[in-house]
């Protein structure tokens, strides 16, 4: 039933952000509606969130950097912060209609086999983060069929040395029990799960210069894995 239901759910969320787009243009209005998605999707599938750390969450620009298992990690951080802008694969861009909702929600084309072309969008965000704008990415560089981590990509630590934001390492975990890698539908062998994400303690990137940017990517890797081990 509710996979009958989400592409509805998708294609309204899909129009109110046209319908912001050509009238209000209200960026609250737009974190509204995708707080509200996310959440929906959450009950939708009977999911429960449980949500550790919220006061690591920081009111300013920043990068939020998450384990990544499964497409109900985005959904977990979309319904635990308010306004947050995600990197997706390019080729989702050439789905029609949602690669428009995309484009307006300020979410990040991520070209993973061209590093200048990525480089390039990450630089044009910087003027985004210096206007308080949130940002989420996958360091590991794509979804793991583990619930640990795989080695860490220097694109994301660049992003955050160069805007001198604070990175937010993200631990999600039972994600990928709702939805793994190869599986086609959220929650086919339970009617509930539950997904517990912790937000851990803020690390200052202000200090950091980018021939430093592996100590920092080491740093950050250390702290979400001995939540792992």
């Amino acid at each position: 039933m509710a996979s009958i239901v989400y592409p509805f759910l998708i294609t309204g969320v899909v129009l109110l952000f046209i319908f912001n787009e050509k009238t209000k243009k209200s960026r609250e209005f737009q974190d509204k509606v995708a707080l509200g998605w996310a959440r929906i999707s959450l009950r939708l599938y009977g999911v429960d969130l449980e949500i550790r750390g919220a006061e690591n969450i920081p009111q300013r620009g920043s990068l939020f950097l998450f384990n990544h298992t499964s497409l109900f990690d985005v959904l977990s951080l979309s319904a635990s912060v308010s306004g947050l802008r995600f990197g997706a694969k390019k080729e989702l861009y050439k789905i029609p209609i949602f690669s428009y909702g995309l484009r307006i929600s300020g979410t990040l084309p991520i070209a993973r086999e061209n590093r200048e072309e990525v480089f390039k969008v990450y630089q044009e965000a910087e003027a985004r983060v210096a206007n308080g704008e949130k940002f989420a990415l996958a360091p590991e560089g794509g979804r793991n069929s583990e619930e640990k981590l795989k080695p860490f990509k220097s694109g994301p630590f660049i992003f955050a040395i160069n805007c001198k934001m604070p990175i937010v390492p993200v631990v999600i975990k039972g994600a990928r029990e709702v939805l793994g890698k190869k599986d086609l539908l959220p929650n086919t062998h339970q009617w509930h799960s539950k997904i517990v994400i912790e937000f851990l303690p803020l690390i200052e990137t202000s200090e950091f210069k980018l021939n430093d940017r592996y100590q920092l990517q080491e740093k950050v890797f250390g702290e979400m894995n001995r939540h792992f081990t």
